[in-house]
């Protein structure tokens, strides 16, 4: 009986592992990006804008994708598998559409789901999951990126009111929010607050001149007095374990996010290779572009595997140890990097040409790797889960 033929983008087949309701995630999230996004990506990346994103947002809710693995209030209530192949899609697009819909259900929405009351779930969820409403995700500032516990950001009593000053920086989503979940240290440790972004003193500014993830809105924010009613706070989030939580619920999306951009890497550079000749044969003939698109592979695949390993824990109800998804963050990200470089030699200069994928995914990459915990931070975490030694300080 003869061997059938290997699929080289599926040589695993691990697609076969998914239901029909999440392959149909997937193709309906490739579909709509390969109609409405692919064609303009590229050129939204170099003019550094993301436009046309109130649409965007609608279209991105009504195709459930919002808050998606969240239940009620207008969200999907989908499968944290769903939820993974569905960042995976974005992010081999770009990694900044990921980022928005990481931003707006893992981090904004999901604050409030876990930690607000129901009246704060009512107001904000419905219009958040239908794209209506953009949300962002205040913790990191100036000052204070790894370290969120030295937070300057502060929220005082006056009268029966709360009362924010401070800033917040390198947030996605910012300047076109509707609502702010902002974190501050009050007198009983941080809490969080629901800030709708019209309120008097807030202010956001878009950060410009950026090098990576140029197609996504990233800002800064202002709080200057801005004054709340005691309703405005979280009333479940305590202590800087709440924004915590909700930054591991969105790592988990950039573990699967990162898959997809290096698959989008991977095929860029061997159709290259298959197309592209030199001393009178393809590229794809020679030992060491083999040896690179192999390398590859195997490490793209590997990740897709932790994915899915973090994938059936989360689907399990298993409570899933915030060091399993830093191990999933660290070497993801890290290993689609490489395959980003990898692919970008085996193109050549038409590497860092915009007419390709590749140089794209690696400058944004250059930003997944930091953000949400650097690789030192979750390689130290890691590292005191493993030996019981902390080694932050």
């Amino acid at each position: 009986m003869p061997i059938p033929a290997l699929d080289a983008a599926d040589p695993l087949g691990l697609e076969s592992l998914l239901t029909d309701t999440e392959r149909a995630v997937r193709d309906t999230v490739r579909q709509y990006l390969t109609d409405k996004v692919q064609p303009h990506i590229a050129d939204w990346f170099e003019r550094g804008e993301l436009p046309h994103l109130p649409q965007l947002a609608r279209d991105l809710g009504e195709l459930g994708l919002l808050g998606m693995h969240l239940d009620g209030y207008g969200c999907a209530g989908m499968s944290a598998l769903a939820y993974g192949v569905a960042c995976r899609e974005l992010e081999a697009c770009d990694s900044g559409l990921r980022s928005f819909v990481s931003v707006q259900g893992s981090l904004a929405m999901f604050a409030i789901h876990r930690f607000g009351s129901e009246e704060q779930k009512q107001e904000w969820l419905p219009r958040m999951a239908a794209g209506e409403a953009i949300g962002c995700f205040g913790l990191t500032e100036p000052d204070h990126g790894s370290d969120p516990s030295s937070m300057r950001t502060r929220a005082r009593r006056e009268g029966g009111d709360w009362i924010l000053d401070g800033r917040k920086m390198w947030i996605t989503n910012g300047s076109v929010a509707a609502v702010a979940v902002v974190w501050a240290r009050t007198e009983d440790g941080v809490r969080g607050f629901v800030v709708p972004t019209d309120s008097a003193g807030f202010s956001a500014s878009e950060i410009k001149h950026k090098m990576s993830l140029r197609a996504s809105v990233t800002s800064e924010l202002v709080l200057d007095g801005v004054r709340l009613p005691a309703s405005a706070m979280l009333p479940e989030a305590r202590g800087v374990a709440a924004p915590l939580t909700c930054l591991n619920e969105a790592r988990y999306g950039i573990v699967w996010g990162a898959t997809g951009a290096a698959r989008s890497a991977w095929q860029a550079a061997a159709d290259y290779a298959a197309q592209r000749e030199q001393f009178g044969k393809p590229l794809a003939g020679f030992q060491l572009t083999q040896q690179k698109l192999v390398d590859m592979a195997v490490e793209w695949h590997k990740s897709t595997l932790l994915a899915l390993r973090l994938a059936d824990l989360k689907d399990s109800a298993a409570d899933v140890h915030p060091a399993q998804i830093s191990f999933g963050k660290l070497n993801n990200v890290r290993e689609a990097l490489e395959i980003c470089r990898t692919a970008r030699t085996i193109l050549g200069a038409n590497g860092i040409s915009l007419e390709y994928p590749v140089i794209r995914h690696m400058n944004n990459l250059e930003s997944v790797l930091t953000y949400e915990g650097t690789t030192e931070m979750h390689t130290l975490a890691l590292g005191h889960a493993l030996t019981g030694h902390a080694a932050f300080r």
